[in-house]
């Protein structure tokens, strides 16, 4: 498939896609797929946003519904939308930063205001000028990797697994088998939320920036993902990662079936 230059913006929700769509935007490709939990028939509660800022970076995003309260689905496109106003209300050159807490900001009032009790997680990366800084509420992870495959950035999940994976109390594979992998410490839609910002960091060129909802990381293991997205092509990369994390989610050893959305973007100058 030939990649299509991305002008405006495409925000997918409730979505299932077949095959991972590309692009080519801003110094780089981007490509997604989005696909609903092989064990439901109800609504794909996970959206996600690629769109252009100005004629030298990209905002992406990833949100998952939260699982277990009501019109998650909601949540996660109503996120994306205030997201995604913000930003395009500021100048990327001078206010790329406080245009995105503000989106979510905007975006967690709006998730309140909708007295739905639904809520979600929200995970973003803003690329200008070559330079990568995340912000992310609750468990969608980010993650950026080199073309070697060295593992430069990976987003602390905001749950107690999280922390305790982070902290070396568990390692990966008992954090998969964990009883309390699926509690979520910090959600858009609560009082209480707070927003994780990562450090600014510089992109090297064929820098492969990925993020996910917690369906990857759920069912598979971060050395099997930076090893599957390094390199190659984008489109084809998210396809297998996607058909491994399927595989693994119906697998008779330790599956964690749930929504999947994966969205990459790598440097390509």
């Amino acid at each position: 498939m030939g990649l299509s230059a991305l002008e405006g913006h495409r925000l997918l929700s409730e979505a299932t896609l077949g095959a991972a769509e590309g692009f080519a935007v801003n110094a780089g490709t981007a490509a997604w797929i989005t696909q609903r939990s092989p064990d439901k028939e109800t609504p794909n509660e996970d959206a996600a946003l690629i769109a252009p800022l100005g004629d030298a970076g990209v905002l992406l995003a990833v949100a998952d519904g939260a699982g277990g309260m009501p019109a998650g689905q909601v949540a996660s496109k109503l996120a994306l939308e205030q997201l995604l106003a913000a930003v395009q209300a500021a100048d990327p050159r001078e206010a790329l930063r406080g245009a995105v807490l503000d989106g979510f900001e905007q975006a967690n009032d709006a998730i309140l205001a909708t007295r739905n009790g639904s809520g979600t997680t929200l995970a973003v990366a803003a690329i200008y000028d070559g330079k990568l800084r995340t912000y992310h509420v609750g468990d969608s992870q980010i993650l950026v990797t080199g073309q070697r495959g060295s593992l430069k950035l990976q987003t602390i999940m905001h749950s107690p697994v999280g922390y305790a994976l982070e902290s070396e109390m568990l390692d990966e594979e008992q954090a998969a088998s964990h009883e309390e992998r699926h509690v979520v410490s910090n959600l858009m839609g609560s009082l209480d939320m707070r927003i994780e910002i990562g450090p600014e960091i510089k992109l090297a060129r064929f820098d492969t920036v990925l993020l996910a909802s917690d369906g990857l990381a759920d069912n598979l293991l971060s050395d099997t993902i930076v090893e599957a997205i390094k390199s190659g092509p984008l489109e084809r990369k998210l396809d297998a990662l996607a058909q491994q994390c399927r595989a693994a989610m119906l697998g008779a050893t330790n599956p964690h079936p749930d929504d999947l959305t994966l969205l990459a973007w790598r440097r390509g100058r």
